[in-house]
């Protein structure tokens, strides 16, 4: 998909460089490809005709053109594809004027290539690159290598002092008039160019902010440029600019460094830029309105006269592509130009091809390409991708919960529920598209259609990968810094600059993309005068989605009520999720820590999670594992860096050690936990994505969505994980994955029946649902089979079976421990299978103690030791390998062929050799994307899955498989 859409951006730029050439009048400049003799016009009605002075391009001409290659853009290039150096100013004395000289000796610096953003990074990027630390992620081998940093102004010695960063460039051939482009930079900066400082860090300030700065009059006509960055340490209490918050150990230098692209956009003194559509879609969605919008800026001091053209190409070239074409004329300074359909009817598109979430629809996305001729010159051209798509949101569901009622958001007229995961950007900001790309594999896998990325806005390949999977992008600015403003007060003229710039940087990034379907600010709403400065920039630059004042129960001047929760971050219990009884809206109208599924909770888990064996092994030392086991109490370095195990303090696992006890058992061995911690995750995760899908259609202040905290983490991790950052898929992940299955059984253990739901944008028909409560030693209590039933799409059809479940005991009676199995049939064919394990000892949860804190105070924890005593159970497993490419497909049948349920089955596809022996050591192919894992079959039941991965992660070997579980022995295949 990824690489059709480029083939399409550069066929279309190819058009367009073309037509505005001769739109212009004069014949293409240097740096435009001469096209072939064109053949004869043929009429089109989706081909405007162009002003008398210009001929027009004829469908044919279009047609051909399209399998022209040329560039995308024209006029703009990333600086530093070559490379950077780097160095820190401890090291090099040099002044700015010298160090920004071309001959100026490099020897020591640092050698640095840029990211798939196209940016050299941070400074411990740059160490990284050149040999430092090389297990940096290695148990604590980050702060034996750089030091240990808080948050606020920098400690680090290495790192409290400024940074340069250097590349050399040629002056651009097409154009008199040069502009070099920052897009941002992590702490503050003085820019050098050539010798001469051209912006000091006074304005070269902010995360998220582009400045454009002249220089042409340095740029030399021979001979190599040279631009010299000189970085100041970052600050997040202070700038407006990247922070970890209590997410991960803090990056020792802060993260300073350069972020996104360095460019140069040249000109014969009037450009193109900011292009982009502006859709107005029909509710029945049977057309949209385009509006082609761009800048043009004139610089030359007198009148010029241009043409802005554009091209509006269909998905996969369904149709004729439109093309569209404006006269104007350009004064002194920036003009907005825009192409309406009431310029051209063709901008009015009938029965658009719409984008819709995953698992909702297809992700169609169209390509633009807009260019500007002046004096019978192409000047530049910019192409973008845009996806025809409407998002809305209102208060819903009123009630004693949430008075103002509570955010939900509609996709296409569409309500949905958001089943998301925070998303954390690599600790070091290494932006891979190849990371992109197998995360977006997970988040589909586990059925997720939202991530949140709070405060961390990404590369634009990250926004087009999202686009192209129809991952859902929450975006918003960060809690617990500088972006989070005093109240009492006043904001500096200063920092209310920065924070408009930055809300224009932003804007612009954002608004082609239909993935990006909402903005918030965090914890606290903002402050009037940061609202309205952001506002009027979001709407000046046609950003246009829910904006909202919180990610919490909290309002602002202009965006009113927002309508969220937050909460809880660490260990609750798995019915805490079902719980629609208890508020705090009465002692904390801010919603956070309150309660279970209801509303749109922006955040919250249940805390830690423990990684498979194998991941446990690539990043904690043997010491760490075996604190991990024995020392409840202990710091857990890859946590984070907090101690204690009451309030926000999630550096150690005590909370969720104490309940794995209390519900499991204990354990003698690193095994032995693990082993149980992967069902306390898989159990607890599953509860709270099943727990928001049940809920979603009560009228009375619904469950509209749920992110987990979080997704990922930027390193490998013990906290708040839905995947680990080796993509490890422990009980977390296959938790959220059967609870986001397209098509469901679940059990509602607050009612004792099965639900069944749909999560796609198709019906569903002809589904039966079989369900058995069964004891520990196979014993069948309950068994019912349910009608045939239909379910729209999005739908939720909850009380279809009653189950008759052994009676509550209290102690000291003992307590007893069962299974729920379910199976979704669709037709004859299997599509879900779901195993549940129960204690008749409930959870019981002291609401008064619980509600605001974000851990829960029990007053009885559940009693599963049961499980232990599971009959010993045998499976037999075959599996096939076919490849296709690149790509491998490895499938395992399991039978269930014993009178015991084989509970909680873990397939692993592993290096081999020919004889189907493991390869040893870590011989795990991590990137394995499983159908199903961690799964329950029921005596002589059989199931199918699959795990898909690129074949080169076998490093030349076999594929073999391993399949344990609870009850079986882990045996190769």
């Amino acid at each position: 998909m990824i690489t059709s859409r480029r083939l399409a951006v550069v066929s279309a730029a190819s058009a367009l460089v073309l037509a505005t050439t001769w739109l212009g009048g004069g014949a293409a400049s240097a740096d435009t490809p001469t096209p072939a003799p064109a053949a004869a016009p043929s009429a089109s009605p989706t081909t405007p005709s162009a002003p008398a002075s210009a001929p027009a391009l004829a469908q044919g001409d279009l047609s051909r053109l399209l399998r022209t290659d040329a560039p995308a853009d024209l006029g703009t290039t990333t600086l530093g594809r070559q490379g950077w150096r780097v160095v820190s100013t401890a090291t090099e004395h040099g002044s700015g004027n010298a160090v920004s000289q071309t001959g100026h000796s490099t020897k020591r610096w640092l050698p640095v290539k840029p990211d798939d953003g196209g940016a050299p990074g941070t400074e411990i990027n740059a160490l990284l690159q050149n040999g430092a630390c090389p297990k940096v992620f290695y148990s604590d081998n980050l702060k034996k290598c750089f030091g240990t940093q808080e948050t606020g102004p920098e400690t680090v010695k290495r790192f409290a002092v400024p940074w340069w960063y250097r590349t050399t460039f040629a002056t651009p051939k097409h154009g008199d008039h040069a502009e070099l482009i920052t897009n941002g930079v992590v702490g503050e900066a003085d820019v050098w160019v050539n010798g001469t400082r051209v912006a000091t860090r006074s304005t070269i300030t902010g995360a998220y902010t582009q400045h454009r700065l002249d220089v042409s009059r340095l740029l030399r006509a021979k001979g190599a440029n040279t631009v010299a960055i000189k970085v100041y340490p970052n600050d997040p209490l202070k700038y407006f600019t990247v922070s970890n918050i209590d997410w991960t150990q803090i990056p020792p230098d802060q993260n300073t460094g350069i972020q996104f692209p360095v460019q140069l956009q040249s000109s014969a003194g009037v450009e193109l830029s900011d292009s982009h559509v502006v859709q107005d879609t029909s509710a029945d969605l049977s057309s949209t309105r385009l509006t082609v919008s761009a800048k043009v800026t004139n610089v030359t001091g007198r009148m010029q006269h241009a043409s802005v053209a554009a091209l509006v190409v269909a998905p996969d070239d369904a149709v004729a592509p439109v093309y569209v074409t404006k006269q104007v004329d350009v004064g002194a300074g920036t003009t907005q130009v825009s192409i309406t359909p009431a310029d051209d009817p063709a901008l009015t598109i009938r029965h658009p091809q719409v984008w819709w979430p995953y698992r909702m629809g297809a992700q169609p996305l169209y390509t633009l390409v807009t260019a500007l001729a002046t004096q019978g010159s192409l000047v530049n051209s910019t192409t973008s991708h845009f996806g025809v798509r409407t998002t809305s949101s209102a208060l819903v569901g009123a009630g004693p919960l949430a008075p103002g009622g509570v955010r939900q958001y509609t996709i296409n007229g569409q309500p949905l529920v958001l089943r998301g995961g925070g998303f954390d950007p690599d600790l070091f900001l290494r932006y891979s598209a190849a990371d992109t790309a197998q995360q977006i594999r997970l988040l589909k896998s586990a059925g997720l259609n939202t991530v949140r990325v709070e405060g961390h806005f990404m590369p634009q390949d990250f926004y087009d990968q999202m686009d192209d999977a129809g991952i859902l992008v929450a975006s918003g600015y960060s809690c617990c810094d500088a972006w989070e403003l005093p109240t009492d007060t006043p904001t500096s003229s200063h920092d209310l600059g920065v924070l408009t710039a930055s809300a224009y940087g932003v804007a612009r990034s954002l608004r082609d993309h239909p993935s990006v379907f909402t903005f918030q600010w965090s914890d606290n709403n903002p402050t009037a005068p940061q609202e309205a400065v952001t506002l009027k920039a979001f709407a000046a630059e046609d950003f246009d989605v829910p904006t909202l004042a919180s990610a919490e129960y909290k309002s602002s001047p202009q965006l009113g009520l927002a309508g969220e929760k937050e909460g809880p971050y660490d260990w609750v219990p798995p019915s805490y999720w079902y719980d629609r009884e208890h508020s705090s809206y009465a002692d904390d109208s801010s919603l956070t820590n309150a309660g279970g599924a209801w509303a749109l909770d922006s955040e919250e888990s249940a805390g830690h999670t423990v990684p498979t064996r194998d991941s446990m092994n690539r990043f904690l030392s043997p010491a760490d594992q075996r604190k991990l086991w024995q020392d409840p109490k202990a710091n857990q370095y890859h946590a984070n860096a907090e101690t204690g195990t009451t309030g926000y303090a999630f550096g150690t696992l005590d909370n969720f050690d104490t309940a794995l006890t209390k519900r499991y058992g204990s354990w003698s061995d690193l095994d032995g936990y693990v082993r149980e911690a992967q069902l306390a995750n898989y159990e607890n995760v599953r509860a709270q994505f099943e727990a928001f899908i049940l809920h979603s259609a009560d009228p009375r202040t619904p469950s509209t969505g749920t992110i987990y905290w979080m997704a990922n983490k930027g390193w490998p991790t013990l906290l708040w994980a839905l995947y680990n950052a080796d993509y490890d898929q422990a009980g977390s992940f296959f938790g959220a994955q059967e609870a986001n299955r397209p098509l469901h059984a679940l059990f509602d253990p607050s009612t004792k029946t099965v639900s069944v739901d749909n999560l796609t944008g198709q019906a569903a028909s002809d589904l039966t649902v079989d369900a058995k409560v069964v004891g520990t030693d196979g014993t069948v209590l309950d068994a019912r089979r349910s009608g045939a039933l239909g379910l729209a799409g999005q739908q939720v059809r909850n009380g279809v079976l009653p189950l008759s479940v052994p009676a509550t005991t209290t102690t000291p009676a003992k307590a007893s421990t069962y299974l729920v199995e379910l199976v979704l049939r669709r037709g004859s064919t299997v599509v879900d299978r779901n195993t549940y394990w129960y204690s008749t000892q409930a959870d019981v949860v002291d609401w008064g103690k619980t509600l605001g804190n974000p851990q829960a105070t029990m007053t009885q924890y559940g009693d599963l030791t049961g499980l232990h005593g599971l009959a010993r159970a045998t499976v037999s497993v075959t599996t096939r390998t076919t490849r296709h490419g690149g790509t491998a497909t490895t499938a395992v049948t399991v039978t269930n062929t014993s009178s015991a349920t084989a509970f909680f089955l873990r397939a692993d596809v592993r290096r081999g050799t020919a004889s189907g022996h493991r390869r040893g050591g870590d011989d795990q192919v991590r990137t394995a994307t499983w159908s199903a894992n961690d799964t329950s079959l029921a005596p002589g039941e059989s199931q199918t899955i699959t795990a898909t991965y690129a074949r080169r992660q076998l490093h030349g070997d076999h594929p073999v498989v391993t399949v344990g579980g609870w009850n079986v022995p882990t045996a190769t295949h």
